[in-house]
């Protein structure tokens, strides 16, 4: 088997240059660094990667702990997270969680030695965010963020909520209901928050019945549009804090025989791949640039773990409303 003394006797060079070339290439001139990949192609020389993770004290491993697959958001952020990483040299260890069992979660990828964490699943409150930064670990959250406004890869939450009302609005609704997730998450929060803002701009008025907090799950989002639905004055148009809210809504309100948008207007947050599909046509709000937030972060900490940043600019993404069939 060819090894890196043989690449370096066969170029003229040391064997340290040869380990440079394969760890830190940027450094090395490029005449030698060409010399030397001449070398590892003509002799067929395949680095050891665990014995090069070792020198690097890296494991070219992250760890990702994302929401779970219910939602189609996580889809397409997990699928975008671990494309990128493998085009980079990366394996990623995938952890699905809901906020039940966060504490699990995040023992299990602190006690394996990786070289970063990305995550969705913090709270807005969350004991771990200082925890991670005491144990100088690289790592980004995204779609969510911490209290303390730092690490994070976002759109503009409030501004979403606000715009979501404002659509309705626009739209000659009155009588708007809410349906969202749960306001210890910052994601939740923001966006509520801006719903309630539009409509207070707005002098809609609000009855109490007409706000749902759920957990997201299909079965409270069945169980939100049955009380709405129920409600002698009901509502004429529902804005939810996310698309996955908004697709359970829009299905089950296809099974009751409500006719959307005719009898029944919805709209989302968030512009999933899902939501554009022919037979869905999903009204919702998302990202101006439509960049895909799991891509975004994988980018971020990538650079935060190969040493090219210090550390993360918090990105904030602008957003606007994408029409489509659900709303009249």
């Amino acid at each position: 088997m060819v090894s890196s003394k043989d690449v370096a006797k066969y170029a003229g060079v040391s064997q340290t240059t040869v380990s440079r070339v394969l760890n830190t290439p940027e450094r090395v001139k490029k005449p030698t660094l060409d010399k030397v990949l001449k070398a590892i192609e003509e002799l067929n020389y395949i680095p050891d990667a665990n014995a090069r993770s070792l020198v690097q004290q890296r494991t070219k491993t992250i760890a990702l702990l994302s929401g779970p697959l219910h939602n189609p958001f996580f889809v397409d952020t997990t699928t975008a997270i671990v494309n990128y990483a493998t085009d980079h040299g990366y394996k990623v260890n995938v952890q699905f969680v809901n906020d039940k069992n966060l504490n699990e979660a995040y023992a299990t990828a602190i006690a394996t030695k990786v070289d970063g964490i990305i995550l969705s699943c913090i709270l807005y409150d969350d004991p771990i965010f200082d925890r991670l930064k005491d144990m100088n670990i690289p790592f980004i959250t995204y779609n969510r963020k911490h209290k303390k406004n730092e690490q994070f890869v976002e759109i503009d939450n409030f501004e979403a909520g606000y715009l979501s009302a404002k659509h309705l609005i626009d739209q000659k609704h009155t009588q708007l209901a809410w349906v969202g997730g749960p306001l210890e998450v910052s994601t939740f929060k923001y966006r509520y928050e801006g719903f309630l803002k539009a409509c207070n701009d707005y002098e809609i008025q609000l009855p109490q019945e007409y706000i749902i907090q759920t957990d997201t799950s299909k079965k409270c989002c069945f169980e939100a549009l049955e009380k709405l639905m129920a409600l002698e004055n009901k509502p004429t148009a529902i804005s939810t804090g996310s698309d996955s809210i908004a697709l359970n809504i829009l299905d089950y309100a296809t099974k009751l025989g409500i006719a959307v948008p005719e009898t029944l207007s919805i709209v989302g947050i968030d512009n999933v791949e899902l939501s554009q599909y022919g037979s869905i046509q999903l009204t919702t709000v998302g990202s101006i640039s439509e960049r895909n937030l799991g891509l975004l972060a994988i980018e971020e900490l990538i650079k935060l773990i190969e040493n090219k940043k210090k550390s993360c600019n918090s990105i904030t993404e602008s957003v606007k409303v994408f029409p489509r069939s659900t709303t009249k």
